[in-house]
């Protein structure tokens, strides 16, 4: 019964964070950051580290990260599905030779009650062609990510999805640099 209300919350967790999907930000005064729990924190701390790995090109790493069962691109009609397969197709983004990802959580949010194991985080997302010959340099989006913390206590990325990223000029790449926290805004 546990994992029917779990896996009820995680869907509906999932449809939620795609449902609100706007357009990605843009580069505004940035604002105060919401308080989170220490639980929220962990999900804070595991999102960083899973974009870590994208930035250190560790593939074993990147693939730690994600649930055996996930879904990227949980709002499209083919999600790529399983972790090995998603390890796979973003296998050119974590080695770097072409395009350069970054993203940060703004906020995270564990659910409720007996779905204590699934959490939602969100934030912006960068993508920075490294084609010297590229007339669009910068490009930001956002991310959506529900994760599930396992009989391990390990949260992973059980859904993904993000927001088409919109060109952006170098000042807004360098305000997304700028707006990355690397400490939990903890209450």
């Amino acid at each position: 019964m546990r994992i029917a209300v779990s896996l009820s919350a995680v869907v509906l967790l999932g449809i939620s964070a795609v449902a609100d999907a706007q357009s990605p930000p843009k580069a505004t005064p940035k604002p105060e950051p919401a308080r989170m729990t220490s639980a929220e924190c962990e999900v804070w701390a595991r999102e960083l580290s899973f974009a870590q790995s994208v930035a250190d090109h560790d593939a074993k790493a990147f693939a730690s990260h994600i649930e055996t069962d996930a879904a990227f691109g949980a709002s499209q009609p083919q999600p790529t599905r399983g972790r090995e397969e998603i390890a796979r197709r973003w296998a050119g983004i974590v080695e770097g030779k072409r395009l350069k990802l970054s993203w940060y959580p703004t906020r995270t949010t564990i659910g409720p009650g007996s779905a204590k194991d699934v959490a939602w985080s969100s934030g912006p997302s960068l993508f920075e062609d490294l084609d010297p010959k590229s007339t669009q340099r910068y490009r930001i989006g956002a991310f959506h990510s529900v994760w599930h913390r396992g009989a391990d206590g390990t949260w992973r990325v059980l859904f993904d999805d993000g927001v088409d990223p919109r060109p952006v000029a170098e000042a807004e790449a360098t305000a997304f640099r700028e707006g990355r926290q690397t400490t939990c805004p903890q209450a």
